[in-house]
């Protein structure tokens, strides 16, 4: 048996017993991507399919449990308390999904129910919310391991008692029929006082109290669940009507082995508990380990203090870099090292960056009287400014005014529905990658837009994308909440600045200093920006290249694996799941 079963939860040794080939396996598909996922998944459906426990032949068999919920549906009619409903139709044999154990029956949800009915929104909507007073549920409150009560809404007595049909009562199963959360489902607390529900949400309340926890297990299973995306309608919101939701076939047991399935799936959902409470520890410690090691690079004080802090963290790699997001975290890291001289070697006979600046200055001035003015806003000189690191010899500080401009060019798209559009959606945060583009037509852009040109980075102003900027080799249009920016320096250096830890940490305290949702020019311009020598730009770019490609080429080994990982995780649930 896998060793994580016998540590974490022997009662697991039921499962070993009943899918040997699955448990041999168990610790490959519990740290698979949706492996724990998979494995609730699997739990539900052998629960349902009664594969799970055993089967008694002493007990009362499903049939007769049927005669005493029918029995009880006329109790409550007789006494008014529910009105008497349409027999739903019988159920066919092309119906039937698959076969049950002996003592199993397939029953329609609705034969189980006194009550399924939606909910309803009052009057006015969340006008009508208030601060405290009467629990009103919605889709958001309702989730397969109970309700969520943050965020919860409130009515007045009033207008509960105005909704007396939406009523929830304690014990109550709440399953939403609309949206994206359809399928979800809760079983109310025994102790919850009152509360309505919205429209979104169905009660289903059963003729007797004890099929609640296995009815509830039922609903959240693949069974049912896929049933809901077999019948669901709406055309710009899925929908579920309640008519169908109670047609639903509901493979019924015994009371007696109900009892002993919720137990069993109680034991084995702790289990994977377990499991991912484990692999979120074991990931916030990688995580810990990652940028404690990473770290050492960027303190490094040297080119030769980095290549041995590099040997050292190389030694490692194996262990580190063992999933894609952690070589995400490496490449920012090689961006952040590239800023700070620490990629290639400084060459004393290079033309300092102080020459460079001085000439892109002279540049400067003899621009024309009005784009000059537009310039000339002093900040004080980045040397007397609390600088984040040491520049190497022959680097200069400088303002990002001053080593490149914003090239504002707002016009109507209308005149250019064949150009491509670029908008913040289309870049990928810190990295610099395009992921898309498409035509103005496309996009369907009405208000103005910046024309950009070949060689020009984009970058996005508004938050939450204030990390996004990319250099285009194309001409087109990109949103009004990007700046079109021209680089009087190498321009794959500048970019590698814009996605520096350097420079996001600057953008951070900006954004925290004002309100507006968006980085305006002047705070821009007035960033700091480390500066090497013309020529180590074009050397740190070409290295940063080198090593992204690297970082690239490891990433898509470390998916490939990750997906031979689930596919095999994959085969192995389906292997253990009942056929048919």
């Amino acid at each position: 048996m896998s060793a994580v079963l016998k540590a974490q939860e022997p009662s697991a040794r039921y499962l070993a017993a009943l899918r040997p080939g699955l448990v041999e396996h168990f610790d490959l598909v519990a740290s698979a991507p949706g492996g724990v996922a998979r494995m609730r998944e699997l739990i539900l459906t052998l629960a349902v399919r009664g594969k799970l426990v055993p089967q008694y032949p002493e007990d009362e068999p499903a049939s007769a449990l049927l005669a005493q919920v029918r029995a009880e549906k006329m109790q409550l009619v007789a006494a008014s308390k529910i009105k008497q409903t349409k027999p739903l139709e019988e159920i066919t044999a092309p119906e039937i999904p698959f076969n049950l154990p002996s003592g199993w029956i397939w029953v329609r949800l609705g034969t189980l129910l006194q009550k399924i009915g939606s909910g309803s929104t009052p009057l006015g909507g969340k006008e009508v919310y208030v601060s405290s007073g009467i629990k009103f549920l919605r889709s958001q409150n309702v989730w397969n391991d109970g309700l969520r009560l943050d965020g919860v809404a409130f009515i007045t007595p009033k207008i509960h008692a105005q909704m007396a049909g939406t009523v929830v009562r304690a014990n109550d199963l709440l399953f939403n029929i609309t949206g994206a959360s359809i399928g979800r489902c809760a079983v109310v607390p025994a102790h919850f006082d009152e509360a309505n529900v919205s429209q979104h949400v169905t009660i289903l309340r059963p003729l007797m109290k004890a099929l609640n926890p296995f009815l509830h297990k039922v609903m959240i299973s693949r069974r049912v669940q896929q049933s809901v995306m077999d019948v669901q309608v709406g055309v710009s919101r899925e929908g579920l009507s309640v008519a169908k939701l109670s047609r639903f076939l509901i493979p019924l047991p015994p009371l007696a082995e109900q009892s002993r399935i919720v137990t069993r799936v109680k034991d084995l959902m702790h289990l994977c508990d377990v499991l991912e409470a484990k692999g979120r520890l074991e990931d916030a410690q990688h995580a810990q380990l990652l940028d404690t090691l990473l770290g050492t690079l960027i303190d490094s004080a040297s080119a030769e203090e980095l290549a041995a802090n590099w040997q050292r963290v190389a030694a490692h790699f194996d262990l580190l870099l063992d999933r894609p997001e952690a070589v995400d975290v490496l490449e920012q890291r090689v961006l952040e090292l590239a800023v700070r001289g620490l990629l290639v070697p400084q060459d004393p006979n290079e033309e300092p960056a102080s020459v460079l600046l001085a000439r892109i200055r002279a540049a400067d001035a003899q621009l024309p009287s009005k784009a000059r003015a537009r310039r000339e806003k002093k900040f004080p000189d980045p040397g007397d400014t609390a600088l984040p690191f040491e520049a190497p010899a022959g680097w200069a500080w400088s303002r990002f005014v001053e080593v490149a401009e914003v090239d504002s060019d707002l016009v109507a798209p209308a005149a250019f529905k064949a150009e491509w559009q670029v908008a913040p959606d289309c870049i990928e945060k810190r990295t610099g990658r395009l992921l898309h583009r498409r035509t103005v037509a496309a996009a369907k852009v009405t208000s103005p837009n910046h024309r950009f040109h070949p060689g020009q980075i984009l970058y996005s102003k508004i938050r939450p994308s204030l990390s996004k900027a990319t250099l285009v080799d194309f001409a087109g249009l990109c949103s009004a909440d990007m700046y079109p920016i021209n680089a009087k320096i190498n321009s794959e250096f500048l970019l590698v600045c814009m996605l520096s830890q350097t420079f996001l940490e600057q953008v951070s305290v900006a954004e925290n200093r004002v309100k507006m949702p968006k980085l305006n020019q002047e705070a821009l311009a007035s960033f700091i920006v480390p500066l090497p020598p013309l020529a180590e730009q074009h050397r740190i770019v070409a290295r940063v290249n080198q090593l992204r490609r690297l970082c690239a080429d490891l990433r898509k080994k470390l998916a490939i694996a990750q997906a031979t990982q689930v596919r095999l995780a994959d085969a192995l649930v389906e292997s253990a799941a009942p056929a048919g």
